[in-house]
């Protein structure tokens, strides 16, 4: 089991969050040493225990603000993997709504 580095947005739970990476949010409150579940705030970052075995495959919606750099970041992978892995001939270049293959 791998960490990856989490940004909490507007609208995450950590409910949501640990849904959305297969993860438990007792994982997520342990790791980050976290007391208060309800004390989540937009900006700030947390660590979320991920099987990146498990993501490989996975469809991702970009949204306002990605960027391959922090996609990858997210998943444990790399920008150039992500490139290639969608064909992306300019990987700088990336709209809100597109679906990536991790």
């Amino acid at each position: 089991m791998e960490t990856i580095s989490y940004t909490v947005r507007k609208g995450n739970t950590l409910f949501g969050i640990a849904q959305f990476f297969g993860t438990t949010v007792e994982k997520i409150l342990e790791m980050n040493n976290i007391t208060d579940p309800n004390n989540l705030y937009v900006g700030q970052t947390i660590l979320v225990p991920v099987d990146t075995e498990e993501l490989s495959g996975y469809i991702y919606v970009t949204r306002p603000g990605d960027t391959l750099w922090s996609i990858a970041q997210r998943f444990g992978t790399t920008v150039d993997k992500l490139a290639k892995n969608n064909g992306m001939c300019n990987p700088d270049i990336l709209y809100p709504g597109t679906r990536l293959y991790i």
